[in-house]
């Protein structure tokens, strides 16, 4: 999973949503660990101002899957970039498709350049 770009390890419900309300685009997306589930990550995904939050978990046979819209057929996927691909498209079941990816080390490269700027600003003044 770390092996993932849109993986934000174990950063919680409230730091998702926060990421996903600053890129603010409706179809930004990122997994991050589940909260109440040991082992289950979550994908998040923004669509009109509220995060839409799916539980992706593993079988016995190593196969992924997402909990989706009730109705729709569970697909099984081998890795989550597959899950991911699938779910770029309309009509999988969660609220709209996955269109721009919210990075874990985008996030990091952006939370660093505010820092030097922040210590310009202190050095001018």
């Amino acid at each position: 999973m770390e092996n993932l770009a849109v993986y934000h390890g174990p950063i919680g419900k409230e730091e998702g949503e926060r990421r996903l309300g600053q890129d603010g685009r409706d179809g930004c997306y990122l997994v991050r660990d589940s909260d109440s589930v040991p082992g289950v990550f979550c994908l998040c995904v923004l669509c009109k101002g509220y995060v839409y939050t799916y539980r992706l978990h593993k079988d016995e046979a190593g196969s992924w899957a997402a909990e989706t819209t009730p109705g729709v057929p569970k697909r099984y996927f081998r890795h989550i970039k597959n899950l991911i691909a699938a779910f770029q498209k309309r009509g999988q079941g969660i609220a709209m498709p996955l269109l721009y990816p919210v990075t874990a080390q985008r996030r990091a490269q952006t939370h660093t350049e505010l820092e030097y700027k922040s210590l310009d600003l202190r050095c001018i003044y």
